[in-house]
């Protein structure tokens, strides 16, 4: 049974792939570039900003991409005034697992700054035991926010669990040697993810009890 349970946020425990892609396509459109569509929107979700706009619009000068950048997080700010809701059973069973005594952690391409914001929206800013972004360490699917998260809690690998919803969270944990749990429900599909051979894929989030045995 794992110690430590570690999950990415957009697209695994928030419902939040939708703002995500139409801040993506509304800060293209502010500099006037093709607004990205929402499939490769959602493709990038899980990567720290820097790599999403390497990603999204290769080849665009450094200006741009920092008008880019500044567009995108004043979008962000004005639409998730109003926070994204948990996927259906988040809430209440991360409550449960806290509970039961495992470590709860987040690992997210969010910046810390973003992250933060978010937290505290949801009213959960001292809720997790720990958590690491992008900014501060490096972009999935680099295993540095694992390692990080790994040291502070003094557990192997194999008594952690990554839970996730896109291939950059698989190959980070991959990477990393720590197990991993898909989900099916967020940004990339099944197929992708079982790619990665994940301990099992699953279509709620609740179904992570299966898992903790």
């Amino acid at each position: 049974m794992p110690e430590l349970l570690i999950f990415d946020w957009d697209g695994t425990l928030c419902d939040s792939l939708a703002r995500i892609a139409l801040c993506l396509q509304l800060s293209a459109a502010d500099v006037g570039l093709p607004p990205p569509s929402v499939a490769a929107a959602r493709n990038i979700v899980g990567l720290g900003l820097d790599e999403v706009m390497r990603e999204l619009f290769p080849g665009v000068d450094a200006a741009t991409t920092t008008k880019l950048r500044a567009s995108y997080s004043l979008h962000f700010i004005r639409e998730d005034s109003t926070p994204s809701a948990f996927f259906p059973g988040v809430r209440t069973h991360l409550e449960k697992l806290r509970g039961q005594g495992f470590s709860l952690a987040v690992a997210t391409g969010k910046s810390r700054k973003g992250l933060d914001r978010v937290l505290e929206a949801v009213g959960m800013q001292s809720f997790f035991h720990s958590t690491r972004c992008a900014d501060e360490t490096a972009s999935k699917p680099h295993p540095a926010m694992l390692f990080s998260l790994l040291d502070e809690f003094g557990v192997a690998p194999e008594s952690a669990l990554m839970v996730g919803d896109t291939s950059y969270d698989m190959e980070m944990a991959r990477a990393a040697q720590v197990p991993r749990l898909a989900v099916s429900y967020g940004a990339h599909c099944r197929e992708r993810l079982l790619e990665y051979q994940p301990l099992a894929c699953i279509d709620e989030f609740t179904a992570i009890d299966a898992l903790l045995i």
